[in-house]
């Protein structure tokens, strides 16, 4: 679960990258390529973990799938979260800047 959780997320930020022209000023891409990553990361958890049980790797208890989509999901918002700080301190529009530095 952990593996298409963040497979997932990584093409849905990946086509709003690649079709939208502000998704690449926002920096999407990073985002993208942080659950490319992650994406990664499982496969090759998976790998071993058959390597290792055999076929009984593809039949998880549902309390081990509730648990892996519990985890999936929280790397996900995790990379959220850096993607929003380095939105906020990359600063592309200059939103933060301005309202930091209104003057009254």
């Amino acid at each position: 679960m952990t593996l298409l959780t963040t497979v997932f997320a990584a093409l849905i930020s990946s086509i709003i990258w690649y079709r939208k022209e502000e998704a690449r000023d926002l920096k999407v891409g990073t985002l993208s390529l942080m659950y490319w990553g992650a994406s990664i990361m499982w496969f090759v958890d998976s790998i071993f973990e058959y390597a290792e049980l055999g076929a009984e790797a593809f039949v998880p208890s549902p309390l081990d799938m509730l648990n892996d989509l519990y985890l999936g999901l929280s790397v996900v918002a995790l990379g959220l979260i850096i993607w929003l700080v380095l939105l906020l301190v990359r600063d592309p529009k200059g939103v933060v800047k301005a309202v930091l530095f209104k003057r009254k």
